[in-house]
Order: structure tokens, then C-alpha cells, then sequence
């Protein structure tokens, strides 16, 4: 019987806004911090620096202040986040990796030790290779590993998705890979990979969409439902056979405990961005799609994928 592991669902809303609403809840800061624990040129801070931007410019209070926390794979930053106050004043960018650390015992918390406020972003991967790769297309990077099972070098932040994706592919096609650790997120493995430090990565268009059209590093298949519009020559995972649909799916959590005006507050203010026609077509020039579920939702969506990594996890062991 075939798997199916299907990571992300794309959706996006599509109605006007001028500025962020009012808010009843009272904060004890001017700005808030917006912790992302990835360095800076990846993905995430991309996608979240243009949340920040947007939301000062039409009117946040308290305003954000992205800050990023690099190190262990999303795990240092996020290991800061979960001891701050819970007063509204500290929020925190989230994806899966979050569960994949739990489950790898690489931290003793998983997102219980938040609470949810917002899906935001969701973000298909991309198989990638360095300049230099012996190869150039997903079948070529196959026939490669193949022969040379166990020895190809892949970047990947260990116990978290960059790496979780390899294991996957290497499940469905009987290969393996040597990984190299790399601490510092996507914009860390994306220098690495131009320098051919490795042979092999996980990218995505918002981090290194110029890179991967203009050479400086070579994109071999998407896990996506769809080809992207950016790169139409690059397949599906599932046209090649590989039944996998994976994707970053970011959002926002506050430290347990925040009061609920304070989480609503942030809910409404992350959604009028999402609902800005403008703001859509800014995140879909990042290769990204815009998912927005509130608190509730997004809880009932964390306890999902736990489920389903859970599960993946298991079968990989």
C-alpha cells in the first residue's frame, strides 16, 4: 500500500485593510519582540521581516521587533522564548521543527509549552544541489546516491525539517546520505550548499529563490501538489514518484500562560496582514502561501501533526 505524508495545506484570503485594529488589551511594552530562531537571510526571517514591516507601517501597538536567535536547529531560540514572560510582549515564530525536536529528545518541550495565536505561512520544500553536483536533475541526483549510497553529503540542520525530509526520501527510495550538521537555519545552508560544502539540501523559494535561478545552485524537484510558477521546468516529488507533499507551515506562539485579549490582539493583527491583497502578492513573490488559522485552529492543527510526525517518526526508526 503506497504512503502518503502529506505536510502543508495552501490556501490564501483575499480582502482589503487599511490598518490593524484597535485593541482593548493593555501591553507593558512599546515594542514587541518577535523571536525567530533561524539566522537572518532564511526563510523564516524573510517571511517574518515583511510581517514586521507591514504591521508597523499600519499601525501595530505595541510594534514588532523581529529578532533572530540562531543555533541547535531552532532550539536555541526557542528555548529562550519558552522562559519569557507572559505578557503579550514576546511572541514566537514557529514551524514543525518544533515537534521533530521533541521527538528526537533534542528538547524536553514541544508547542504545549506555547500557546498558539496564528497559522500564517506555508512554504513547499525543494530538493537542491550545489553548483558542482555531478548532476542536474532529480533522476541524475538519484542514479548519483544510488551508486554512491551512504557517502552523498547532505546539509541539514539535524532534528529538524531540513533534515526530517532526507530521512523520508531516503524511506521511499532505499538510499541514505551522510549529513553534515549545519546550525544557523536555511540562510547558513544556503551558503554552504553555493560552496559546495555539501552535495545536497533542502531549500525553498523564500530563502533562495535568486540562487536557485540564477545557478549559484541547483533545484532538482518541489514537494508540492503543483509545480511553481517560478521554476516550471523543476517536477513534483510525486511526478517522480515519490508520494510526498512537505512544507514549512509558520505561525505564531506566545509564551503559556498569556492572557487570552493579549493573544486575540496578536490573532486579529497577524490576519489583517494575511487579508491585504497587497501583503498576498509580497508573500507570493517569496514562493509562500498565506494559511491563516486562529488560536483554536491552529492548536487543533499542531495536535495533528504531532500525530502524523509521530507516526513518520516511528517508521524511520
Amino acid at each position: 500500500m503506497r504512503k502518503t505524508f502529506i505536510f502543508s495545506a495552501v490556501g490564501t484570503a483575499m480582502l482589503a485593510t487599511a490598518s490593524l485594529p484597535a485593541s482593548a488589551a493593555n501591553f507593558a511594552c512599546s515594542t514587541a519582540q518577535l523571536i525567530v530562531p533561524w539566522g537572518p537571510g532564511g526563510g523564516t526571517a524573510v517571511l517574518f521581516g515583511l510581517f514586521e514591516k507591514y504591521m508597523n507601517e499600519h499601525g501595530a501597538k505595541p510594534k514588532i521587533k523581529v529578532v533572530t536567535i540562531p543555533g541547535q536547529g531552532g532550539n536555541k531560540g526557542a528555548k529562550v522564548a519558552v522562559k519569557k514572560k507572559a505578557d503579550g510582549c514576546s511572541l514566537f515564530a514557529i514551524h514543525q521543527s518544533a515537534i521533530i525536536s521533541h521527538l528526537a529528545k533534542r528538547v524536553d518541550f514541544n508547542y504545549t509549552a506555547f500557546d498558539t495565536v496564528a497559522h500564517l505561512t506555508v512554504t513547499p520544500s525543494i530538493l537542491s544541489a550545489s553548483p558542482k553536483a555531478p548532476f542536474s536533475d532529480y533522476d541524475g541526483m538519484l542514479k548519483h546516491v544510488k551508486a554512491n549510497n551512504g557517502k552523498v553529503k547532505v546539509g541539514a540542520s539535524l532534528g529538524a525539517t531540513s533534515h526530517f525530509i532526507w530521512l523520508i526520501i531516503g524511506e521511499k527510495t532505499g538510499t541514505s546520505y551522510s549529513f553534515v550538521p549545519v546550525q544557523g537555519g536555511t540562510g547558513k545552508r544556503k551558503q554552504l550548499l553555493m560552496n559546495n560544502t555539501f552535495m545536497l539540501a533542502e531549500m525553498n523559494e523564500a530563502a533562495a529563490k535568486k540562487e536557485l535561478s540564477d545557478g549559484r545552485m541547483k533545484p532538482l524537484a518541489i514537494a508540492a501538489a503543483k509545480r511553481s510558477p517560478t521554476f516550471p521546468n523543476v517536477p513534483t516529488l510525486r511526478e517522480k514518484g515519490i508520494d510526498l507533499l512537505y512544507a514549512l507551515n509558520r505561525g505564531i506562539v506566545v509564551p503559556k500562560g498569556t492572557a487570552k485579549d493579549k493573544i486575540d490582539h496578536w490573532a486579529a493583527a497577524f490576519k489583517k496582514a494575511v487579508d491585504d491583497p497587497a501583503f498576498v502578492k509580497q508573500i507570493a513573490a517569496k514562493g509562500t502561501g498565506l494559511q491563516y488559522m486562529g488560536p483554536k485552529e491552529y492548536e487543533n492543527w499542531f495536535k495533528a501533526q504531532t500525530a502524523l510526525f509521530t507516526k513518520v517518526h516511528a517508521s524511520i526508526k
